[in-house]
């Protein structure tokens, strides 16, 4: 089955201090060994980082028509910062593997089972 770990986080600026710059890089090297675990497990379909939604557009079509709206999206309080995409046998399995994700020391890993995006 396969399951998104889904890494929320709270609005925020980027690292401005030395400090935050380095708890930053600390926080990106756990999560680079986090995924590489997963892959070393053989579990691991995908994993990337979203970037800023200053970057990020939205699409809607309503009664035909289309608007569209370039971020930042004020109205977020929080942001999808990035996913792992991993293949494992249970909901157990996949909410244990969230709970070693080091994002959920700073974050939400919030843990999705993945499906059809129709079902007729």
């Amino acid at each position: 089955m396969s399951y998104m770990l889904v890494v929320r986080q709270t609005m925020g600026g980027k690292s401005q201090t030395a400090e935050e710059k380095r708890v930053s890089e600390d926080r990106m090297k756990r999560m680079l060994g986090f995924g590489a675990m997963l892959q070393e497990r053989g579990i691991l379909m995908a994993a990337d980082s979203l970037r800023s939604d200053e970057e990020g557009i939205r699409v809607e079509r309503r009664e035909g028509k289309l608007s569209f709206k370039d971020g930042p999206f004020t109205e977020s309080k929080e942001i999808i910062g990035g996913f792992f995409l991993i293949d494992v046998k249970t909901r157990e399995e996949a909410v244990e593997l969230a709970t070693q994700c080091p994002a959920a020391e700073w974050s939400t890993v919030e843990v999705r089972q993945t499906g059809p995006c129709y079902d007729p």
